[in-house]
């Protein structure tokens, strides 16, 4: 099988959907999807895809900042690759790519949240060299 990782253009994020909504199992309606990527795209947001063929079988949103203590960094975002290409070593083919994109735009550091009860991610994120620095908070205003 042939693979292409790329950046997807800010005209079509909405492509992406389909996968996000299997990450969130579907707690978003797509208008509401739709209406947030539609806002992302237009601040430090970008969006890499893997491709098989013509069609985005996995996906993951950079968001571009700098850090106090991490300078200029890179969070990675709903990273998910659809069930049927896994376990095939696309996630670290995946994630080497965005390390070497990354850093053709100056960072040095790679972040990310995963949620507490996805072992499998974490096991993955432990062996591509990755540390729990903390905790992530969220309150609804």
């Amino acid at each position: 099988m042939s693979f292409q990782f790329k950046l997807i253009e800010a005209s079509e994020i909405h492509k992406i959907i389909p996968l996000v909504q299997k990450l969130t199992n579907h707690k978003f309606s797509d208008a509401i999807l739709k209406e947030r990527f539609t806002e992302m795209v237009s601040q430090n947001y970008e969006c890499a895809v893997i491709m098989h063929e013509t069609e985005i079988i996995g996906v993951s949103g950079l968001w571009f900042c700098t850090r106090h203590y991490a300078g200029k960094t890179v969070e990675i975002d709903h990273v998910y690759i659809d069930d049927d290409y896994r376990n095939k070593g696309l996630g670290k083919q995946f994630l080497n790519w965005i390390y070497n994109y990354v850093k053709t735009k100056g960072c040095n550091t790679v972040e990310l949240n995963t949620y507490v009860q996805n072992y499998p991610s974490h096991k993955f994120y432990y062996n591509e060299g990755f540390e729990i620095l903390g905790y992530h908070f969220l309150k609804k205003l």
